[in-house]
């Protein structure tokens, strides 16, 4: 990479710049920001901030001894998410990371595996199939509506709102994934959560390799809440398979779980078949993806709408109109323009995820570079959605008005759930859950930001509030 040009920091034997960024994200987010300003980029990303300085659009630096080159450059971007997807994927590294909580899921898989694995998980996120789960998140909003209704009337004013759009999307993913035996998901559902967080301790260290054979209590910890998480899955699938075998029932269900049961018994004949092992680590993967990405994009575009209230009254008024004081139907969506612009402005600001990685399986060309099998390509999509250079001086400014055209340039470099087909399989799901509870939350209630709220984003595999967010809620009459 340095015959082509291509520089960056010294590494450190072994540990590469691991101490390096370590340093510098925890001196840039030991304090909370002064004020709701969305420019941070820098307090969540300083190493990249200081690298790019120093060392231009494309840097290389070093996870312990997994090289990875940052790309900004949008073309190249494109190029290598549209076209070179079949030989790039992830790494070992990042499949190590988060092997515990979601295993070998769609989210980790490569190759043929991926291939397969989308073939059979895409029809649950498309057509009819998409829109029957709609019941379903209309069902669980109304009922998160009625607490927070019952909370106002028993006095309580000040919501922290991430906690309730956290149960909420785990409501609504424990419905659709397993559907009779939502009780067990969410049991499920909670050891994932502390999963996860075990699991991105370990990210940001040195993973040597043949430490998760060391007998700490960390990896005691990790080993017996997975076991527990799978002897839970393992109830729901061993039920399921019981009604089929003694004919309670001629298939395995219609939720999620019940659809990849039915391709495993239709794949037994072919060479790909879907073992038991890889069922529970798809479940577990749309535990994660289904709702912590969701439950956190809601978070923050309520937080956005409670310090912009023009905007929430005009997405309210078009609620309204749309509606007409009914739930949202899936035919209503397509008509709320306004409030898609809110969402999309939020992904844009503060995406779930701050980096998209992708490993190199073979050398291949990419724009003028060269790329050796075995480098790591990290595209930092918080750093090109806040780039001035495509999306203008107010980059950093809350202006839904940025979408109001399908067309317009900077929509080509928005990248949330990523692009090509290696895009995020749930992102319709992720949308449509979206707009009907922000539509239902906002129809009932108006709501501005507490006094109390600290603003103060940081990084948790995922783009976090650190403190939650605070809002004061009033309902609104009927």
């Amino acid at each position: 990479m340095e015959k082509q040009g291509v520089h960056g920091p010294k590494p450190r034997f072994l540990v590469g710049n691991i101490l390096d960024m370590a340093s510098l994200v925890t001196k840039s987010t030991s304090e909370d920001m002064d004020s709701i300003n969305h420019d941070i980029v820098g307090r969540l990303l300083p190493h990249l901030v200081a690298w790019s300085k120093l060392y231009g659009k494309r840097f290389i630096f070093w996870n312990g001894i997994e090289p990875r080159m940052c790309l900004t450059e949008t073309e190249l971007i494109k190029e290598l998410l549209l076209k070179h997807s079949t030989v790039s994927g992830k790494s070992w590294l990042q499949q190590q990371g988060s092997k515990h909580f979601i295993g070998r899921g769609l989210l980790m898989a490569n190759g043929n595996d991926w291939y397969h694995q989308r073939h059979i998980v895409a029809p649950a996120f498309m057509g009819d199939k998409l829109k029957s789960y709609a019941g379903y998140m209309v069902d669980c909003t109304k009922e998160m509506l009625e607490s927070l209704q019952n909370a106002v009337v028993s006095g309580q004013t000040e919501f922290e709102i991430g906690q309730y759009m956290s149960r909420l999307t785990a409501d609504i993913i424990s419905r659709t994934e397993f559907d009779t035996s939502c009780d067990k998901g969410k049991q499920i559902f909670h050891l994932l959560t502390v999963l996860q967080h075990l699991c991105a301790q370990a990210s940001r260290h040195l993973c040597l390799p043949g430490s998760r054979f060391f007998p700490s209590k960390y990896n005691r910890d990790i080993k017996s809440l997975k076991m527990e998480v799978e002897r839970l899955l393992m109830e729901i699938i061993q039920s399921r398979k019981d009604c089929v075998e003694v004919g309670r029932a001629s298939s395995y269900g219609n939720d999620l779980l019940g659809m990849l049961l039915n391709e495993m018994q239709k794949k037994r004949g072919s060479g790909f078949g879907l073992n038991l092992q890889l069922i529970m680590d798809e479940c577990k993967t749309f535990f994660f993806a289904g709702h912590e990405t969701t439950a956190l994009l809601l978070t923050w575009t309520v937080m956005l709408l409670a310090s912009n209230p023009s905007w929430q009254d005009k997405v309210r008024d078009e609620v309204n109109r749309v509606c007409n004081g009914a739930a949202p139907s899936v035919d209503h969506l397509s008509k709320l323009t306004l409030l898609n612009m809110v969402i999309n402005e939020s992904l844009r600001l503060y995406p779930p995820a701050s980096v998209l990685p992708r490993m190199a399986f073979e050398d291949y060309k990419l724009g003028d570079l060269h790329i050796p099998k075995g480098l790591s390509i990290w595209i930092p999509v918080l750093a090109i959605h806040h780039n001035e250079e495509i999306w203008g001086k107010d980059v950093n400014e809350f202006n839904p008005d940025r979408f109001a055209s399908k067309s317009s340039a900077p929509g080509r470099h928005f990248i949330p759930f990523a692009a090509g087909p290696r895009n995020c399989v749930g992102q319709a799901f992720a949308m449509m859950e979206a707009k009907i509870i922000l539509a239902m939350l906002i129809s009932r209630f108006s709501f501005i930001i507490s006094d109390n709220y600290r603003h103060a984003p940081v990084i948790v595999l995922t783009i976090k509030p650190k403190y939650g967010v605070q809002i004061c809620l009033k309902p609104l009459s009927p």
